[in-house]
């Protein structure tokens, strides 16, 4: 799974604040995101012929 980003921590610290969703919901939403963003980066990499995808941008 991708890790934490700045903007992603903003927006997690923004909406916990603001209590406008359910703390649970907030964090699986963050979770279900970051895997989302894997898959698609993956994705991504294997299109274009490379065999293993870098661990960090």
């Amino acid at each position: 799974m991708i890790g934490l980003t700045l903007p992603e921590i903003r927006r997690l610290i923004a909406t916990l604040l603001h209590r406008v969703h359910p703390t649970d919901f907030v964090w699986a939403w963050s979770d279900w995101r970051r895997r989302r963003q894997h898959q698609a980066r993956r994705c991504h990499y294997k299109q274009r012929g490379h065999t293993q995808v870098p661990l960090q941008y």
